[in-house]
C-alpha cells in the first residue's frame, strides 16, 4: 500500500467495511484512536494500528471501553481529531462518555459495528439492535448524530462524512455499522486527497483575553481551544456557563441543554442524507437501513414485479431521525414497511412520525442473519391489500 503524503490511499480496492471505514477516517485527517478489541470491530483498528505510524499519528490499545471512550477526548482537546470502535457490549460501556462529550461538546466518532445481543450474545453475527441506544443510551436531554452505512464505499465516504459533522457540530457522532457490512468485501474508490472534503476544526480566533469556551456566534456552535496554546479554560460534564466552569442554576441549565439540542434541531435539513427510489404514486413506502437495506431492495424488486406501487426510502442519517420526510409522505401512502435486524426499534419511530395517517408494519428480526427477501415480500403484499 503507497498512501500518498496525507495519507490517504487514492485508487480502486478490494477491501471489506472495516478496512473501508479506518481509512476513510485516515482520509479526513483523524490521527488517533483509542479502542479495545472486539468482534467484529476489530478489523478497523489493527488497520488503523498499521496504517497511522506511517502518517505521523497514534493508536492505543486501552485496557478496556470504558477508557478507550474517555481517551479520545483527552486527544480531541489537545488539538487531534479522534474517534473510537467497539460492538455492543462495548459500546454499552461507552455510554457515560458518550453523555460526557455531549455535554463538553466534544467532536468525536463512536464506530458501533452490531452484533446480536443482549449481553455477549453472538460475536461473530449481526444485528441492528443498538439503534435506540445510540440515541437514548446517556443519561439526559441531547441530540447526537447517527450514520448508517449499507456498503464499503459507504464505509468510507461516510466515516468522512461522520468526521465533518462532527467537527461542524462539535457533537460526537455515531457511525452504525453492522456485521455484515463491517465483513463485506466490495470494490472501494478512495479519491485524491484534493477532492476530499475536510471540515476543519472550530478554533478560535480570539485572543487568549477574549475567548470563552462556550460563547457562540450566532450559530449555537461556540469555537475550540486546544491544551497547550495558552488558553485558560475548564471542560466538565456538570452543568457550566459561557466560561466553562460549573453553574447550578436552573436557568444556566435551561439555556445550555435547549442550545444542546437546537444546535442540531435547527440543521436537521442539512444533516439527514437519504435514498429514494419510485416514491412518487408509491401505495407502499419501505423504510430500511444498514445491511437490511440491500435486502429490501430485492424486495422492492419482486413486488413491483407483481404490479404493486412500492417506493424505497433508506436511512443514511437514522439520528436525528427523519420525521418531516415521513409526514410528507404519510398522506399519499397506505403505509410503510420497515425491515430491520432487531424486534422493532426504528419502525416506532416511523409509526410516531406517521401519526396514523399511514398504517406501519414492522418486518422484525433477531439478529443472527438477515431477513429473506420473501419475508419483506409478504408483508409488502399483506400492507398492500
Amino acid at each position: 500500500m503507497k498512501a500518498d503524503p496525507r495519507g490517504v490511499l487514492t485508487g480502486t480496492h478490494f477491501i471489506d467495511g472495516d478496512h473501508a471505514c479506518c481509512e476513510g477516517a485516515l482520509a479526513v485527517g483523524s490521527r488517533f484512536a483509542a479502542g479495545y478489541p472486539i468482534t467484529p470491530s476489530t478489523e478497523v483498528l489493527e488497520r488503523f494500528a498499521a496504517r497511522v505510524p506511517t502518517v505521523g499519528g497514534t493508536f492505543i490499545q486501552m485496557e478496556d471501553e470504558l477508557a478507550a471512550s474517555i481517551t479520545l477526548q483527552g486527544a480531541v482537546w489537545g488539538g487531534a481529531k479522534a474517534f473510537t470502535v467497539t460492538s455492543g457490549p462495548g459500546f454499552s460501556l461507552m455510554m457515560e462518555h458518550i453523555g460526557y462529550a455531549v455535554m463538553t461538546e466534544t467532536p468525536c466518532v463512536f464506530v458501533d459495528v452490531q452484533r446480536g445481543g443482549p449481553s455477549t450474545g453472538l460475536p461473530t453475527l449481526p444485528a441492528q439492535a443498538d439503534m435506540m441506544q445510540a440515541r437514548w443510551g446517556s443519561h439526559g436531554d441531547y441530540e447526537i448524530i447517527a450514520l448508517c452505512p449499507n456498503s464499503p464505499q459507504e464505509c468510507f465516504d461516510l466515516t468522512i462524512k461522520a468526521f465533518n459533522f462532527s467537527e461542524d457540530f462539535r457533537v460526537p457522532v455515531m457511525f452504525m455499522m453492522d456485521e455484515v457490512v463491517g465483513h463485506m468485501t466490495e470494490k472501494v474508490v478512495i479519491p485524491p486527497a484534493d477532492e476530499i472534503e475536510v471540515v476543519p476544526r472550530r478554533h478560535t480566533k480570539r485572543s487568549v483575553d477574549d475567548y470563552l469556551p462556550y460563547a457562540t456566534n450566532g450559530d449555537q456552535v461556540a469555537e475550540m481551544a486546544h491544551a497547550g496554546e495558552g488558553y485558560k479554560f475548564h471542560v466538565t460534564g456538570l452543568t457550566h456557563d459561557e466560561h466553562g466552569y460549573p453553574n447550578m442554576t436552573p436557568q444556566t441549565q435551561d439555556k445550555l441543554i435547549r442550545r444542546l439540542q437546537s444546535k442540531i434541531r435547527d440543521a436537521v435539513d442539512r444533516i439527514t442524507l437519504l435514498e429514494e427510489d419510485g416514491l412518487e404514486g408509491a401505495d407502499i413506502v419501505v423504510v430500511s437501513y444498514g445491511i437490511t437495506s440491500r435486502v429490501a431492495q430485492r424486495a422492492i424488486e419482486l413486488a413491483r414485479q407483481q404490479g404493486l406501487r412500492v417506493g424505497k426510502l433508506r436511512l443514511i442519517t437514522c439520528w436525528p431521525f427523519p420525521e418531516k420526510r415521513i409526514r410528507e409522505l404519510a398522506p399519499d401512502t397506505k403505509a410503510f414497511v420497515v425491515p430491520e435486524l432487531n424486534l422493532g426499534q426504528m419502525v416506532r419511530e416511523v409509526e410516531r412520525a406517521a401519526a396514523g395517517v399511514a398504517r406501519t408494519y414492522p418486518v422484525p428480526h433477531a439478529g443472527g442473519s438477515v431477513h429473506r427477501p420473501e419475508d419483506i415480500l409478504k408483508v409488502i403484499v399483506e400492507a398492500s391489500r
